[in-house]
């Protein structure tokens, strides 16, 4: 019974004082966090946006022709 009156004790403390400090303190720990982050310059960005739209206009077309493929073909089995 007294270990797990101190396992509880324990894990109260580990929580912090109360919620609204909890919250503050994780604000805080997630600006220093953001600080440390190498963001990309906006050439890099627009780079990386390109290639992405550009391999979705790819995969749309692939994914087209596979599906218009795969439907003449259950239209020529069904009839």
């Amino acid at each position: 019974m007294a270990k797990k009156q101190a396992q509880a004790v324990d894990d109260k403390a580990a929580k912090g004082p109360n919620p609204v400090a909890r919250f503050a303190r994780y604000v805080e720990d997630s600006k220093v966090e953001l600080r440390k982050v190498t963001w990309p310059t906006l050439q890099e960005t627009r780079k990386a946006t390109l290639a992405v739209l550009g391999f979705v206009a790819v995969m749309a077309v692939i994914l087209g022709l596979v599906d218009l493929g795969l439907s003449s073909l259950i239209k020529t089995i069904l009839s």
